[in-house]
């Protein structure tokens, strides 16, 4: 029996069944999301669980604006990870989950969840993930995305003037003081974790066939 027909009902997996995590890491805008969103289309939405550590950032709504812009959110203080983990849990008991929705354009968190039901494999994506050993020793498959500063910082810049109506002075001035720094603290030294390093992102074609390969493959031992 394939994992696409056995698992319509997840009740008959949940006591015997672990699901299959991933995480795919890399520092902003180096493609993550193009890579997570690659694997969902071709492994298929409906058996992914799809995480975003982004979501988990701490609620700031207590602050000021000022107070909020000024905040570091390139620490893994900044984000609640146990949240995340403890979400992970369920997950892997196959229970459903309500992930956190963050507002970037306000920082702060919103009072609606998305909800998340279990399946076979769990994708989770963030800048931070592989920094932390707890969620790191959760995933199966590690995945790192390398992509050039230079061609990072151009999507930040146009990613948060488009989406969260951002300035070009604020853009800079958070990518200079927190945004780079952290990555060179946390981000780019658990590179050394990864189990696949992806050059170039999801426009690496032999990379996502070869990872997209590996989980249909598992899936379809299951």
């Amino acid at each position: 029996m394939s994992y696409l027909s056995a698992s319509q009902d997840s009740n008959e997996h949940a006591p015997h069944k672990r699901p299959f995590i991933i995480g795919v890491c890399g520092g902003t805008g180096s493609g993550k999301t193009t890579v997570s969103r690659s694997i969902q289309a071709t492994v298929g939405p409906e058996l992914i669980a799809y995480l975003e550590h982004d979501s988990y950032y701490k609620d700031h709504s207590h602050l000021s604006p000022d107070d909020r812009a000024q905040a570091n959110y390139d620490h893994p203080d900044s984000l609640d990870t146990a949240m995340l983990i403890r979400h992970l849990d369920a997950l892997c008991r196959w229970e459903a989950i309500e992930m956190p929705i963050y507002d970037f354009a306000t920082h702060s968190r919103s009072n609606r969840a998305q909800h998340i039901d279990a399946a076979p494999v769990i994708l989770i994506e963030g800048i931070l993930i592989l920094s932390e050993k707890t969620l790191r020793d959760m995933m199966d498959i590690r995945i790192y995305v390398d992509t050039d500063p230079d061609i990072r910082f151009i999507r930040r810049l146009h990613r948060d003037v488009e989406e969260r109506g951002r300035t070009l002075h604020s853009i800079i001035t958070q990518y200079m003081s927190t945004v780079r720094p952290m990555h060179l603290e946390f981000v780019e030294p658990s590179k050394r974790y990864a189990d696949i390093i992806i050059p170039e992102g999801g426009n690496n074609r032999v990379a996502m066939e070869m990872i997209v390969s590996r989980i249909l493959a598992i899936l379809a031992q299951s």
